[in-house]
């Protein structure tokens, strides 16, 4: 992302304001009435699509606004004129095809710049394919992370993969319905063919379906099928490892040494790498110097 245009100020327009408004992900009754309200009065709309925008705004009886398209490829060269409605005291609506814009979807960029530029930003929350996903999933909520798309091939796709192998949140993943079966077999080789997944897909819409079962099943499940339509997958963390015994300990540190490694250096190292206490590693590591110097000790 480049920075923001910093020739445009609107720390004197007082009214000017942004306003991230959420839309529904498939059911159009998930428009809240607080939406409803800034779409009908602001003086811009940005929006991914305005074909599909125009739809909304005609379901909830909203007309003569005027709408600014803003989508992924386009974003960067449309902030001046989106800092300059704000300059100008406007109010300026964004909205993303569905859900929260910012999400996987445009409206970042517009945010920090108008946060850059000194202008009111403030939000409309609602749908979100994340945190529905999430919350159906019947998976651990307290910690997650959103890794959005993945990568569709290469190194970047690999280190992702080894990075939720290990990941001991939950994960939520966006794919696309041709993908799917594809990245459920690459999460299986990965993160292991028993780690629980859902797959949920059609959110909100009438032919929602929320999948429960092992990464294994899952890709007996989807491999087979022509899956449609918006699919989020949400994945178990990996359970935590187990404690590293003192064996683990003496091997580690040999291995390090062995490579050249100080004995300091060593115990520093392992207890890193196996999440134990320095100290005690510390210990172990003075223990086998002294070995080292005196076999016969």
């Amino acid at each position: 992302m480049t920075e923001p245009d910093a020739s445009v100020d609107v720390r004197a327009a007082k009214d000017g304001r942004l306003v991230i408004v959420s839309t529904p992900i498939g059911n159009l009754g998930d428009l809240s009435p607080r939406a409803v309200s800034v779409l009908s009065s602001a003086d811009l709309l940005c929006c991914e699509d305005t074909r599909r925008t125009r739809a909304l705004l005609t379901h909830a009886g909203i007309s003569g606004r005027r709408l600014l398209s803003v989508h992924a490829r386009n974003e960067e060269a449309r902030l001046p004129e989106v800092l300059g409605h704000l300059a100008a005291g406007k109010t300026v609506a964004v909205v993303s095809d569905a859900g929260t814009p910012g999400v996987s979807d445009p409206g970042a960029r517009l945010v920090a710049a108008a946060a850059a530029a000194g202008a009111e930003v403030t939000v409309v929350p609602g749908p979100s394919a994340v945190v529905a996903a999430l919350v159906v999933s019947g998976l651990p909520t307290a910690r997650f992370c959103f890794e959005g798309f993945l990568a569709r091939r290469g190194s970047d796709r690999r280190r992702r993969l080894e990075a939720m192998a290990t990941e001991e949140r939950t994960s939520v993943i966006y794919e696309a319905p041709g993908r799917l079966a594809a990245t459920l077999g690459d999460l299986a080789d990965f993160c292991g063919a028993q780690r629980a997944v859902v797959v949920a897909r059609e959110l909100t819409k009438l032919h929602e379906e929320v999948w429960r079962g092992t990464l294994a099943e899952a890709v007996a499940e989807f491999a087979p099928r022509e899956v449609r339509g918006e699919v989020v997958v949400v994945l178990a963390g990996a359970s935590p490892a187990p404690p590293a015994e003192a064996a683990d300990v003496v091997a580690a540190l040999r291995r390090h040494v062995d490579g050249g490694a100080s004995w300091r250096d060593a115990a520093s190292a392992v207890a890193a790498e196996l999440g134990v206490a320095r100290r005690g590693v510390y210990e172990q590591a003075l223990a086998m110097r002294r070995e080292d110097e005196d076999p016969l000790s």
